[in-house]
């Protein structure tokens, strides 16, 4: 579609508005900028922007956008400065640069920027919001199924989140590493979606998809088992003082009131991370390398830092196929792949949040049957998720052309 001229500065001048808005919002400073998780969503959209549209004039434009923003928010309304700010600023500046080029460009092009530029702002929208749909959450189940959840963990005889949080207390260079990588999520996420528009951009379109639902989709299951993580349920007995595995076989299973975030299960960390590392086939070594540094880092996080139970991982994994297999639309529904994919990732997910609620008491008849189910889980889903991409994931594409980046 072809824009008019007054149409263009029109859109050009309401860009620079909103930009401007965001900049010097103290509120939106203190709330949004100032968060590391938000301003490391942020950076995802710089990342998009730079990997797909590789130039120096670009690279020089974010950094001219850094500057601005600091001078106005340090300067001259004295904002407080902070790393999380810069990054945000270059994020802020990567949105606007997008929109402005996505205006102002025609055919192919455009289409190459709105592919980069819609997706930046829905992804860093959906971060913004997640907050309050998980408030919503929190005020629907004033109490929490953690108990349960911890009394299978136990029915394992390993208790692992608290052996993962031993090892970050005593090795601090392994917790902070896992903690930035459970911060970064966006990271992976926007390196692997900016790597499939150079390669598919219909893949890149699932993965764009697949990315963003599956916030929203596992907000909606954890309604089903509602808690929080072995480290709000312990609390200062987390991780050096577990309920010996004699106690915890006899605990009271009952709701109980705990304040926090009811985001426990499925892990949607994991599933994110899981769901980067899938959709990296075909990428480059280093953008593979990258999904699995944050697989491994975003697994150990979720664990150490008890904000999650061992149990939680488990679920996340068939809740990731469900996710890839309902979005492959290269597949047709009746594709036996997309099929199975789609009704083994949603019953057993289920089937685990059914069972971990109602008949939790079953793990306890021996410790090989707990682990032969989450073993059997994650093999099957894996396998399955390998079935679903047999076909779909071997696609052959020459690279997308992307705006070259000028000579030295």
């Amino acid at each position: 579609m072809k824009l008019n001229a007054a149409v263009k500065v029109v859109l050009t001048v309401a860009l620079l508005a909103c930009a401007a808005w965001l900049g010097s919002s103290a509120q939106f400073y203190v709330e949004a900028l100032m968060s590391a998780y938000f301003a490391l969503t942020l950076i995802g959209a710089t990342i998009i922007h730079l990997r797909v549209h590789p130039s120096w004039r670009d690279v020089l434009l974010v950094i001219l956008g850094c500057v601005v923003f600091a001078v106005v928010d340090f300067r001259l309304l004295h904002f407080k400065p902070a790393i999380a700010g810069w990054l945000s600023f270059a994020g802020v500046a990567s949105l606007l640069i997008m929109g402005i080029e996505t205006v102002w460009t025609e055919g192919e092009s455009r289409k190459l920027h709105l592919l980069t530029f819609i997706p930046s702002v829905l992804f860093v929208t959906s971060e913004y919001f997640a907050d309050d749909m998980l408030k919503w959450a929190a005020t629907v189940h004033q109490k929490v199924y953690d108990l349960y959840l911890y009394t299978f963990d136990a029915s394992l005889h390993v208790q692992i989140p608290f052996l993962v949080g031993q090892q970050f207390a005593v090795h601090p260079s392994l917790r902070t590493t896992s903690l930035i990588a459970y911060i970064g999520l966006s990271i992976p996420i926007a390196f692997v979606f900016a790597g499939q528009i150079r390669r598919v951009r219909e893949k890149a379109l699932q993965c764009f998809a697949t990315f963003v639902l599956t916030g929203p989709m596992g907000i909606l299951f954890y309604n089903f088992v509602p808690a929080l993580g072995p480290a709000h349920l312990l609390r200062q007995d987390f991780p050096w003082r577990p309920l010996p595995i004699e106690q915890a076989a006899r605990i009271f299973l009952e709701p109980i009131a705990l304040a926090g975030p009811r985001n426990a299960i499925p892990s949607l960390h994991l599933a994110w991370v899981l769901l980067a590392w899938w959709y990296a086939r075909g990428l480059s070594w280093w953008e593979r390398g990258i999904a699995m540094f944050y697989l491994i880092f975003v697994g150990l996080a979720t664990l150490g830092t008890g904000e999650h139970y061992f149990i939680d991982l488990v679920v996340a994994v068939p809740f990731a196929l469900f996710m890839e297999a309902l979005l492959a639309v290269d597949l047709s529904w009746t594709d036996a792949r997309r099929a199975t994919g789609i009704a083994f990732g949603l019953l057993a997910t289920l089937a685990w949040l059914v069972s971990l609620r109602f008949i939790p008491h079953v793990f306890w008849s021996t410790p090989v049957l707990p682990w032969t189910l989450c073993a059997g889980t994650v093999a099957f889903s894996v396998y399955l998720e390998g079935q679903l991409r047999g076909h779909s994931g071997q696609i052959v594409s020459e690279p997308i052309a992307t705006e070259p980046a000028p000579a030295d």
